[in-house]
């Protein structure tokens, strides 16, 4: 049996499903906070999503191209394993890290946009 095959396979397919996973809760729960902080502007702020999900599929299928090569040796059941857990602990960490950016980078912008909206002392 090529376990090499095996593995690449169950990586491919645990990587790019939870990539998908990912990047839909972010585009249906981001969009609220793009709204807010485009003031009720919907196209922009759905434009701004697709484009903030495709950055994300970018970033995250080029780290997967990148590390699926193995130059050790998988010779048994459970050297796949303790390969696609490393492989798939990084994607994870990749995608944990990706959440939160993108999450500050909305409350950053949401707090200068309200910012924006608030009267100015005089």
């Amino acid at each position: 049996m090529n376990y090499f095959i095996l593995t690449y396979a169950v990586y491919l397919t645990v990587s790019i499903g939870l990539t998908m996973w990912v990047a839909r809760v972010l585009f249906n729960n981001g969009r609220i906070f793009l709204v807010d902080i485009f003031q009720g502007n919907t196209h922009l702020a759905d434009s701004v999503n697709k484009l903030l999900v495709v950055g994300f599929y970018l970033i995250n299928v080029g780290y997967m191209s990148l590390a699926l090569k193995e130059a050790g040796t998988i010779g048994s059941v459970q050297a796949v394993v303790e390969v696609l857990s490393q492989k798939l602990g990084w994607i994870i960490l990749i995608l944990g890290a990706m959440h939160f950016l993108n999450l500050i980078i909305f409350f950053k912008l949401r707090n200068r946009a309200l910012s924006q909206l608030a009267p100015k002392a005089v």
